[in-house]
């Protein structure tokens, strides 16, 4: 909105205002609003999870509002970019809904949204953007028939939703791994060159994680919850597609795939097809580290976040090459 208002040569200051609102605003209303947010009830299974009993949890529904509000004000915004506010703000709502019920959602009802969700994210990208993507890695070009391609965006969006929601359960852990990931894509949209109006949506979303952290970090205060995890894995998925390389996804997101992924992986195996793998490992990750291994919280934050940088370091340096 004020991006149309104001002349171009002050754009540079409209940014810098626009990353300082959804730092501030997402500080200010959080501390405000955290204790009007559900009451974490401890999580019986995982490692320490009754040590979060009492908490407010759902934060998330405050964080992904304050940077709708700062992309509504600071970003020129496109129909395509609309819809994908559209899509986190019912992605972050779902995750509330069941944040905030007494009762939790049921797996499938909750794989059955996230698929709408991931379905609509197919269909937005492919009618904006065109199904032929970069192997950035081996700077080689391929056009994918546009149905396999949708199915494999949903794949995408659907895996991305459900890695960083099974990923948070330590203090900071998702949301700091987020931040790596997006602020990564950020930089290959860079060198990319890619479009400018959703780098820096990038920049403010991960603003806006930041305020958040500022009540999250060890030992927290508050949780984001499935409202904050979910939205977080949704815009992960649809920065990596606006960056014409998908496949970029596997490196720039790995430790958060293995941390949460390999419990899905577990899960759906032993419960569809009778297949044990992993005995000896407690997944996610998370509670491996902590539980077997002995890593405190904070060291679990830092060895996964100090990962993924590595690997981001060389992501970046490869797709220059």
């Amino acid at each position: 909105m004020l991006y149309f208002l104001i002349p171009e040569s002050y754009n540079s200051l409209l940014a810098l205002a626009g990353i300082i609102f959804a730092f501030a605003a997402t500080v200010f209303t959080t501390h405000k609003l955290q204790e009007f947010l559900p009451k974490d009830a401890g999580r019986e299974f995982a490692h320490d999870g009754k040590l979060s009993a009492g908490k407010p949890r759902g934060a998330g529904i405050i964080f992904v509002f304050c940077f709708v509000a700062a992309a509504l004000l600071f970003v020129p915004l496109n129909p395509e970019l609309v819809i994908y506010l559209i899509l986190i703000v019912i992605c972050m709502m779902t995750g509330f809904l069941d944040d905030a019920s007494k009762t939790p959602w049921g797996e499938y009802k909750k794989g059955f949204l996230d698929l709408c969700v991931a379905a609509m994210v197919a269909m937005t990208y492919l009618k904006y953007n065109s199904n032929t993507i970069e192997l950035a890695l081996f700077h080689v070009q391929l056009t994918i028939p546009p149905v396999v391609f949708a199915v494999l965006i949903v794949i995408l969006v659907w895996g991305s939703v459900n890695v960083t929601n099974c990923a948070d359960g330590v203090d900071g852990l998702s949301g700091t791994l987020t931040i790596i990931s997006v602020m990564t894509i950020y930089i290959v949209d860079r060198v990319l060159e890619k479009g400018q109006d959703f780098s820096f949506l990038i920049l403010l979303f991960a603003v806006c994680i930041l305020g958040y952290l500022w009540y999250n970090a060890t030992p927290s205060r508050l949780m984001m919850g499935d409202a904050g995890s979910r939205s977080m894995g949704l815009f992960i998925s649809i920065a990596i597609l606006k960056t014409g390389s998908p496949l970029l996804y596997i490196p720039i997101a790995l430790v958060l795939m293995l941390d949460g992924g390999l419990g899905l992986i577990k899960v759906a195996l032993l419960r569809f097809f009778k297949i044990r793998i992993l005995k000896n490992t407690r997944t996610p990750l998370h509670d491996h580290v902590r539980k077997v291994w002995g890593w405190s919280n904070t060291q679990t934050v830092f060895r996964f976040a100090i990962i993924q940088i590595i690997l981001a370091v060389a992501v970046i340096y490869a797709i220059q090459l």
